[in-house]
């Protein structure tokens, strides 16, 4: 004669679940410690090496010339960065004067990208010197009375020490911002993507009689 098997208990099935349980909380653990420690999305950088002016016009107050960016891009993430919608701007005194599209591109993990970036710029209107007015008073001795100089300063173009890696150069000289920014995405583990950009911003100061760039600061 045979005898039936008794069903397990639920006993038996709670057990079972506790342990499942234990263990996908373990997996959920160690998989968030993976991500933060070795994946966690990390902004690239972007470092600038050189900026000139290969071309420069100047005349009737206007300037035109040719802008030329040589940067370096670094990629800290173990996984590939894919940019795309990146963009480097020109602007002078506020405003924009020159304006380029990057293509889209992608940088392995860990590796450094070099790039170039060369356009024209059309011409534009050199800012005006305006009259910066500061009211010094001045004392006269045996006077009940004061004097009130005022003392103004050219803004805009400014004349005299062009900055930079050129200091003991003298002469007119203007400054224009560099603003670049690479706008892109990795996805971790093919599963998860996250955005992530790199942006770079540089004051240049260029001799308006010739052209030459006389420094940038970043």
């Amino acid at each position: 004669m045979v005898k039936s098997q008794r069903p397990p208990s639920g006993r038996t099935n709670l057990a079972s679940c506790i342990v499942a349980t234990i263990f996908l909380i373990f997996l959920v653990i160690i998989v968030l410690i993976v991500y933060f420690t070795v994946f966690k999305p990390k902004d690239p950088k972007i470092y600038v090496n050189s900026i000139q002016l290969p071309s420069f016009s100047v005349g009737n107050n206007s300037v035109s010339f040719t802008f030329s960016q040589y940067v370096t891009v670094k990629n800290p993430n173990r996984v590939a960065f894919s940019h795309y919608d990146s963009t480097i701007q020109l602007l002078y005194s506020g405003s924009q004067v020159g304006f380029m599209f990057i293509p889209a591109g992608k940088i392995e993990s860990g590796q450094t990208q070099y790039m170039a970036a060369t356009f024209a710029v059309q011409s534009f209107p050199l800012a005006q010197p305006n009259q910066a007015a500061a009211a010094t008073t001045i004392p006269i001795p045996g006077a009940t009375t004061t004097v009130a100089a005022t003392v103004t300063e050219p803004v805009g173009v400014t004349a005299g020490f062009g900055g930079g890696n050129n200091v003991n150069r003298v002469g007119p000289t203007m400054e224009i911002d560099s603003r670049m920014e690479l706008a892109g995405r990795i996805r971790v583990l093919n599963v998860f993507a996250h955005h992530v950009d790199a942006k770079s911003e540089c004051r240049v100061t260029v001799a308006v009689n010739d052209g030459s760039v006389l420094g940038f600061h970043c």
